[in-house]
């Protein structure tokens, strides 16, 4: 069976993972008879946010233990991930991608990604094994494969510059699609960069995973 690892940087849009993406990429994976775990850096998220009002709030937050939420409890650490024992991996979005995963809300192209991360994205990825990246997590592709890797966020011109300093090939690409660099093994998908209810971000994150899984059965 076809084991993937999904990546998840917290709960919720504004600080974390976001909720829908990441419940359409654990569903799509069941669909494709995948056997999935949750993963999440152990570490203090950026900030906390209030949901109803957007204003950041005087609490802090672990990054792990927030991503329990969403993974009923199953989430590991990270950094205690064996890239050997996984196919594939798949990085849902939500601004924990840009604050807690790596530093691309704040530092745009000269952004870094949290160690624990890109550890075990390279690993995977130097193992041969296809990668996944949903909404604003695709800004980190360029920082994890280096220059030339192909990749989407949608059509936000001022995310695609940056992304292209960085050395990424940032291709449009509507919301229900995907984008692959097969070079890389590499897909990535809009997701609620562009969405405006679920249904949009289900067709392109359906369509993601099911590359994802076909590229690591080959």
């Amino acid at each position: 069976m076809t084991k993937v690892a999904v990546i998840l940087s917290g709960c919720g849009v504004f600080d974390g993972a976001e909720i829908f993406e990441s419940v359409l990429t654990l569903l799509a994976l069941e669909h494709e008879g995948c056997e999935y775990q949750c993963f999440a850096p152990n570490i203090p998220q950026y900030h906390v946010i209030n949901h109803l009002t957007g204003e950041v709030m005087n609490e802090t937050r672990n990054v792990m233990v927030e991503a329990s939420r969403i993974a009923r409890g199953k989430v590991q650490d990270l950094a205690s991930a064996n890239a050997a024992e996984f196919d594939a991996v798949i990085v849902p979005g939500g601004f924990g991608a840009a604050k807690n995963l790596s530093d691309f809300a704040f530092k745009g192209a000269d952004c870094t990604v949290q160690a624990d991360v890109l550890q075990f994205c390279q690993a995977i990825a130097a193992q041969g094994k296809p990668l996944g990246f949903v909404c604003i997590a695709p800004a980190m592709i360029p920082k994890i494969f280096g220059e030339g890797a192909k990749l989407t966020i949608g059509d936000d011109v001022g995310t695609a510059a940056a992304i292209e300093q960085m050395g990424g090939e940032h291709v449009s690409c509507p919301v229900d699609s995907f984008v692959v660099d097969e070079e890389r093994k590499v897909v990535s998908t809009p997701a609620y960069m562009l969405a405006n209810k679920i249904m949009d971000a289900e067709a392109g994150i359906t369509k993601l995973v099911k590359e994802v899984v076909r590229l690591a059965r080959v």
